[in-house]
């Protein structure tokens, strides 16, 4: 059936800020969606509450709407674009849950929206527990036993009946939020309230314990015409148990027999068909319990899940783009394979590879989480890797991790196998390098199995590797047989280094000297049987490779890897700018990364793309192919994050050429000596400061400059270790929790600086190309200085600058950047205390507010540094109409004003005992994610930034205050402001006194620690819990309070309440709960944005 004729705008609903659960593969699969619908002639409506994503750039839609995802706002801008149809089934779980509210709130009818991608009927059956259990049955497929249930007791009843351990699973939840496994009645108790609580519709299923079955998932595709496709099986090698996001996959699933593949494949298509799925993606999630082969369907999505974007990069098959087509009346036989060109889409695709997809974890930035592997996710990012064997795939997906420990590893002494048994039989986030290291000690495979329940074929392909390894250090000479040996099972140069005892270095040049170089084969989707016609590489030593000979100009772009808290998509969308813009200069740019979930890994977002993993050694072969033809202009790695950076130096020692910034210049922003020294030239301040190698020299410091003190290591991302240290025992503490960690040392020292408190924090993005220095933007913080940028509110344009602060900020940054001898982007952290201007830190590359400033002032700043690097001046940029003439400082009256927020993501980290971790902000960053508020004035944009962040204002209700002695003389005004809006206040004894003394109303509630004799009824603790408070405001203090504190934010975290840990936040807020409470807000895109800029620019 041809494209429909009805349809000509559609509004697509992202999936909002990354959260654990639901990351950048949606942004991936709704910026394919946007550029499928636009080039069928379609007009696109975009909502989302995420800048940091290439998804809201005003070029991939007609109208972009940064706003926050709720009924209220999607009705307003239904209201002005009237669009014909939305699609909710790229923008994950969010997207889905508001268009169901549309839906039910009668929005859809009265404004004549049709839903296309899933009806509402089709999205119920796959979402609803209990129509989806019978729907199962009546396809002939079988369940786990189960019961539905709404509240806690009926949960109780019900244990008894399944008996325990069970499983709980709430319904239209995304990532297993507040899903468990319960192995009696008070754990029961605990994760049925969590469950229900994140339950949407406040319904949970209790299942019979299915653990350590193995897992297995179909992703696929139908049509109006009933063609179903499977694009690809996918296998967890954790057995059920561990959420699929926190598990090791492989693709395609290896361990079934054909029977059994066709028998789950013919299962997926009974449901598929039966829920109704007729225009669009979904998958299908199976159990098989090994002991006699029974099949129970445990879920599925009736969207585009977290899977879709592996399946789409594992198989070449762009399962969002098809969908999207579907979506407007194509069938799969009209819609041709990009690929091949010659096969259409209801071609299934075949691997003749492996694929291998390992999760990455933060726990590091959660010391008190508890890291065991559950049900509900908690990885915060992924890599992939591509290899002809399994061995091969998955030793590069564990070294494309970046994390020290997650390889396999033959050195030391050989451990306890009694203890190491013991280990392994709780999954967590190492556990695969710990199962290497038992077989190494001498288990034996029964062992390893009866201990995790990982299928035998796993375990013995780590027992193959372990096997290969003894073959490498047993034989008499490192010949080419042998390496290469090494090389079909995945080995890199280190690790083969490790073994037999020499340098990383010595094993390259050895293996050059042999020309035993890796060749690169084509991700084809059909397995060699038509000609593949785009560039899409994986690595292997084989005899032929794939990679065609080009004689343009090359520009290899490195991007950043696995998604992790400090590095996230918005350096993606930084490399995914560099490659656009390049492209457009004439160049063949060329992607290397290894993170499945971006829009960098696209095949069609760079001329050519490698999926491999960021090390020195891999990106070295890389580029070596390419050199064999035409010219490589050089290497952009500014701007990548850290794990670019870290590749520059062994880059530039090995002669290829670096664009941009040099290594050396980096350094200079790095090493705290030679960054003083520019500092010092420029009349530039810095905190006083010191740098020390260990504990005494630490010590000597911190007392010379006075505390409190900030501790940070150098050369880290995200403040990974940073910490604010308030005296002696604290810096010991400090050394101590850190010894394992090895980021403090003799080639890496620890920067100490005096604490500025009171400081207003700024942050500003720039350009310089040698000569002039262009501002995207001048950020201020709303919390003060000593909480991580990553973390903190900010605004732009500054609101409570001046113009001249702003020129002293502009003026330090030119000097900075002359100073190390920038060549593209940078980014300067000053803070402001008492009108003096102190220099925090800079960072000579892409930071992660790029994208922020980039919508907020509709400035390309990514795209224009990717052409300052090979050689545009910024004058020549902005004749070429790529800069506005003005930049950042010049803010025309009547600007819009801008607010990103951070987006914490405490709810999925508890620790050993249930409770979620401290939600406390500090210098070490925790973020996973942001949002932005934009509208006319302050109070507007914080208050929108605060609802698209999942903790809107209330309009009215209780709000509870108890604040550190420091902070209440501040306190006062904001309160008197709140009870004059409506609102009810309640306060610990202390606070409750001096508000009292100033005519403020207030009830007295008593603390988690205190007695009835401070006050009568439930603690403060009972009431946040039972849904009695609805905004907190805690601002920590001593060590005893600490603990009161700690309760008092776990639980607004566990309630989703908003909660302020900052007297700054809260004075901030006032304007926005005025704003709340006098309606809804107003929407406007940024192409309007855009419009109106022009015009103030132009007077």
């Amino acid at each position: 059936m041809p494209k429909r004729s009805d349809i000509q705008s559609v509004l697509v609903i992202g999936s909002g800020p990354i959260v654990i659960g639901q990351a950048c593969e949606f942004d991936y699969s709704g910026t394919q969606a946007c550029r499928v619908l636009r080039a069928e002639g379609i007009r696109v409506i975009l909502v989302n509450s995420n800048p940091a994503t290439i998804m809201t750039d005003p070029d991939f839609a007609d109208a972009t709407y940064i706003e926050p995802i709720t009924p209220e706002v999607i009705e307003s801008i239904i209201i002005k674009e009237k669009p014909d149809a939305i699609l909710p089934t790229l923008g994950g779980q969010t997207a889905l849950n508001a268009a169901m509210a549309l839906h039910e709130l009668g929005i859809l009818e009265k404004y004549n929206v049709e839903l296309i991608g899933a009806k509402v009927e089709a999205i119920k059956k796959g979402e609803d527990r209990q129509i989806f259990k019978q729907l199962v049955l009546d396809a002939g497929a079988d369940v786990a036993k189960s019961v539905i249930c709404s509240t806690v007791e009926e949960c109780v009843a019900a244990a008894g009946e399944l008996g325990y351990p069970l499983m709980v699973q709430p319904s239209f939840t995304m990532g297993g939020l507040g899903s468990g496994f319960a192995y009696d009645e008070s754990e029961l108790r605990r994760i049925c309230e969590s469950g229900l609580q994140a339950s949407p519709v406040t319904q949970v299923m209790l299942s019979e314990s299915i653990l350590g079955w193995k897992e297995y998932e179909l992703e696929l595709m139908r049509d109006t015409n009933d063609n179903c496709v499977v694009v690809c099986s996918i296998e967890n090698v954790d057995p059920v148990g561990v959420h699929t996001g926190d598990s090791i996959t492989v693709a395609p699933a290896l361990t079934l027999t054909d029977r059994e593949y066709q028998n789950l494949r013919d299962i997926s298509i009974d449901i598929i068909r039966a829920v109704g799925v007729d225009t669009g993606g979904c998958n299908i999630q199976f159990a098989v319990d090994p002991s006699n082969g029974r099949v129970v369907v445990i879920e599925m999505n009736p969207r585009v899940s977290r899977s879709s974007a592996l399946a789409s990069k594992a198989t070449g098959f762009p399962i969002a783009k098809i969908a999207a087509k579907l979506a407007i009346g194509y069938t799969l036989d009209e819609i041709p394979n990009d690929i091949t060109r010659v096969t259409p889409a209801s071609f299934e695709p075949t691997l003749d590879y492996i694929v291998v997809k390992v999760p990455r974890f933060a726990f590091e930035k959660f010391p008190a989480a508890n890291n065991t592997l559950t049900t509900t996710m908690k990885s915060v990012g992924e890599a992939m890797a591509i290899g002809r064997n399994y061995s091969q795939a998955l030793q590069k997906a564990l070294r494309s991790l970046e994390k020290r420990g997650s390889s396999f590893h033959w050195d030391g002494a050989l451990g306890d196998v009694g203890a190491l048994l013991d280990q392994i039989k709780t999954p967590t986030d190492g556990r695969i390098v710990l199962v290497q290291q038992a077989l190494r000690a001498g288990a034996t495979a029964q062992q390893v199995f009866d201990a995790t329940k990982i299928d035998p074929w796993f375990i013995d392909q780590i027992v193959l590797i372990n096997e290969v390894a003894a073959d490498v250090a047993g034989a008499p000479s490192l010949d080419e047989t042998v390496i290469k040996f090494a090389k079909d099972h995945g080995f890199s140069d280190a690790q083969i280094a490790q073994i037999r005892g020499l340098t990383e270095a010595e094993v390259r040049s050895m293996r050059h000297a042999m020309n035993l170089r890796p060749v690169f084969k084509t991700v084809d989707t059909c397995a060699g049987e038509f000609p593949a016609e785009t560039p899409y590489h994986y690595s292997t030593y084989e005899e032929e490779t794939e990679v065609a000979p080009s004689d343009r100009k090359k520009v290899v772009i490195l991007g950043s890897g696995p998604n992790r808290i400090g590095q996230g998509v918005e350096f993606d969308y930084s490399c995914v700018h560099a490659s656009f813009a390049l492209s457009d200069a004439g160049y063949e740019t060329i992607m290397i990364n290894c993170n499945p979930e971006t829009v960098s890994t696209d095949y069609d977002t760079s001329d050519r793309l490698y999926f491999e993993p960021l090390t020195l050694e891999d990106v070295l072969e890389v580029i070596h192919a390419e050199q064999q033809s035409g010219e490589l202009v050089g290497v952009v790695v500014q701007l990548g994050g850290q794990t670019a950076l870290g590749l520059a130096k062994g880059l530039q020692e090995a002669g290829i050429p670096i664009l941009g910034t040099s290594p050396d210049a980096i350094d200079l922003a790095e090493e705290r000596g030679l960054f003083s020294k520019i500092l010092e030239d420029g009349d530039l301040l810095a905190p006083a400061n010191g740098t020390a190698l260990n504990l005494e020299e630490a010590e000597v410091i911190a007392t010379r400059i006075g505390y409190p003190v900030l501790v940070r290591p150098s050369f880290v991302l995200g403040g990974r270790g940073m910490e604010i240290v308030y005296d002696q025992a604290g810096i010991r503490d400090y050394f101590g929790r850190i010894a394992d960690q090895g980021i403090v040392g003799p080639k890496h020292p620890l920067l100490v600086d005096r604490f500025l408190d009171d400081a207003i924090e700024i942050d500003i993005d720039a350009l310089f190309d040698g000569t002039d220095l262009y501002v995207g933007g001048v950020m201020e913080h709303i919390e003060e200085a000593g909480i991580h940028s990553g973390d903190s509110s900010c605004t732009l344009p500054p609101i409570t600058m001046s113009d001249s602060q702003i020129a002293r900020v502009r003026e330090a940054t030119l000097k900075i950047a002359q100073g190390i001898g920038v060549r593209g982007l940078l980014n300067v952290q000053f803070a402001l205390a008492a009108d003096i201007l102190y220099v925090l830190e800079a960072n000579p590359r892409a930071s992660r507010t790029v994208p922020f400033v980039s919508k907020a002032l509709g400035i390309t700043l990514a795209k224009a540094a990717s052409l300052v690097m090979v050689g545009k001046t910024i004058k020549q940029l902005v004749a070429d109409g790529h800069l506005p003439e003005k930049d950042g400082t010049y803010i025309p009256a009547g600007s819009p004003i801008a607010v990103k927020e951070a987006v914490l993501p405490f709810k999925r980290f508890a620790t050993k005992d249930g409770r979620f971790v401290d939600s406390l902000l500090g210098p070490e960053m925790r973020s996973t994610g942001e949002v932005m508020g934009i509208d006319v004035d302050f109070p507007k944009a914080f208050a929108k930034s605060q609802s698209a962040a999942g903790s809107a204002l209330p309009i009215s209700g209780s709000i509870f205050i108890s604040v550190a002695d420091r902070d209440k003389p501040q306190v006062i005004l904001p309160v008197r402001r709140l009870q004059q809006l409506g609102y009810k206040v309640l306060a610990t004894s202390g606070t409750a006194a001096i508000l009292a003394r100033h005519g403020i109303d207030v009830q007295v509630v008593r603390k988690h620690t205190d007695d009835n004799s401070v006050a009568e009824g439930p603690s403060i603790v009972d009431l946040i819990s039972a849904g009695k408070v609805d905004v907190v405001v805690n601002t920590p203090s001593g060590s005893s309070a600490r603990k009161d504190g700690y309760e008092i934010r776990a639980a607004t975290t566990a309630a989703d309440k908003a909660i302020f840990t900052t007297i700054a936040q809260l004075s901030a807020a006032i304007g926005s709960f005025e704003e709340v409470i006098a309606g809804p807000f107003a929407v406007k895109s940024l192409q309007d944005h855009a419009i109106d800029r022009a015009v103030a620019l132009a007077q």
